[in-house]
C-alpha cells in the first residue's frame, strides 16, 4: 500500500511513506519526530507507527532520523528537525503534497522538538505556514519537577520522575550528580521562579488533576547547580518559557496527555498558554494512559 524511501533532506536522514494509490488531488503531509529522550529511538523503531499513519490518513509521512545525543550535542537534534521541516515545506509538491496542509507531530521529546520547530517557524513568511502541530505527551519545561503529575506518577514504570531528570542530564551530557538538586528545584533562582510562575505553577492545573497533591517545601537555591544547567532555561529546551509574542504565532494544535504520566501537567500548562493566546487547541486526555 505504500512506497517507502530513505532520503536526506539537506543532510538530515528521513524516511518517507507515500500511499501507492493515486490521489484525486494533492495529499496532506505529516512530519513525524520520534521520542526517546533525544538519546534513544530511530526511524526504524517507529516504522509501524508511521506506516499506520500514512495508510489510515492517506497522507505522505516524513519520519525524521535526527542524530542522537550525547554524541551529537544539544541542540543538534532540534536543528535537524527544523532543517528537515523547512526542506519538506519548500519541496512538498515534489511528493504530491499540498504545502498548506502539512502538520508537524511527535511524541515525548519528539513533541518537544515539534513545539520548538513550530515556535521558530511561526512568524516566517518566506515558506508555507505549518497547518497544525500534534504534541503527544510532550516534555515542555525543566523548571519544576514537583507539579501534581510529577508527584502522582513519581514511581510509575518506564518514565519515573527520577528517570526523567536522569535522561535530561544524559541528553545534555551533564554530571548525573545534579539530579537530586534539580528534582528539588535548587537549580532555579527566585527571580526566575517569580518570572515564570504565571506559566508554570500548580495553581494553573485544574483541580480535578490535583487530588492528593501536597505543595513541596521551598528548595534552597544552589548557584553552582544553576550555572551547570543553563540550557534548561532556554525555550529551545523548555518551550513553555517562550514569550507570548512567539506563542501567538503558533498553528492549530492537538495535545495528547495521559493520566499516568509524569509529563501530563506539561501538556496541560501548554494547553492553557495556547488558549490564553487564542490558539485553537484540541485536547485528548487518555484517562488510563501511560507515557
Amino acid at each position: 500500500q505504500l512506497f517507502i524511501k530513505d532520503l536526506h533532506f539537506d543532510g538530515v536522514p528521513v524516511r518517507i511513506y507515500l500511499p501507492r494509490e493515486s490521489s484525486g488531488g494533492k495529499r496532506r503531509g505529516v512530519i513525524f519526530i520520534h521520542g526517546g529522550c533525544g538519546i534513544f529511538g530511530s526511524i526504524r523503531s517507529y516504522e509501524r507507527v508511521c506506516r499506520y499513519m500514512a495508510r489510515k490518513s492517506d497522507s505522505v509521512v516524513v519520519s525524521v532520523g535526527y542524530h542522537l545525543a550525547p554524541e551529537h550535542k544539544y541542540p543538534a537534534q532540534t536543528l535537524e528537525c527544523l532543517t528537515a521541516t523547512v526542506h519538506f515545506l519548500k519541496t512538498a509538491e515534489t511528493y504530491g503534497v499540498d504545502p498548506t496542509r502539512i502538520i508537524v507531530s511527535g511524541d515525548s521529546v519528539g513533541g518537544t522538538f515539534t513545539a520548538s520547530v513550530c515556535q521558530v517557524l511561526g512568524h516566517r513568511t518566506d515558506i508555507p505556514k505549518i497547518r497544525a502541530q500534534v504534541l503527544i505527551y510532550p516534555f515542555l519545561q525543566a523548571l519544576n519537577f514537583n507539579l501534581p503529575s510529577h508527584q502522582k506518577n513519581a514511581a510509575v514504570a518506564f518514565l519515573s520522575r527520577e528517570r526523567t531528570v536522569h535522561f535530561i542530564l544524559k541528553y545534555l551530557n551533564k554530571d548525573c550528580s545534579l539530579k537530586e538538586p534539580i528534582l528539588a528545584g535548587s537549580h532555579v533562582p527566585e527571580n526566575i521562579n517569580l518570572k515564570y510562575r504565571k506559566w508554570i505553577h500548580p495553581d494553573l492545573i485544574p483541580d480535578v488533576f490535583k487530588l492528593g497533591y501536597k505543595p513541596p517545601l521551598p528548595a534552597l537555591f544552589l548557584p553552582q547547580v544553576h550555572e551547570e544547567v543553563q540550557e534548561l532555561f532556554e525555550p529551545w529546551f523548555s518551550p513553555l518559557l517562550a514569550e507570548d509574542a512567539v506563542i501567538c504565532g503558533l498553528p492549530d494544535t492537538c495535545i495528547v496527555t495521559c493520566e499516568h504520566d509524569v509529563l501530563r501537567d506539561d501538556g496541560l500548562l501548554y494547553k492553557k498558554r495556547l488558549e490564553d493566546n487564542n490558539i485553537r487547541v484540541t485536547w485528548h486526555h487518555v484517562g488510563k494512559g501511560f507515557h
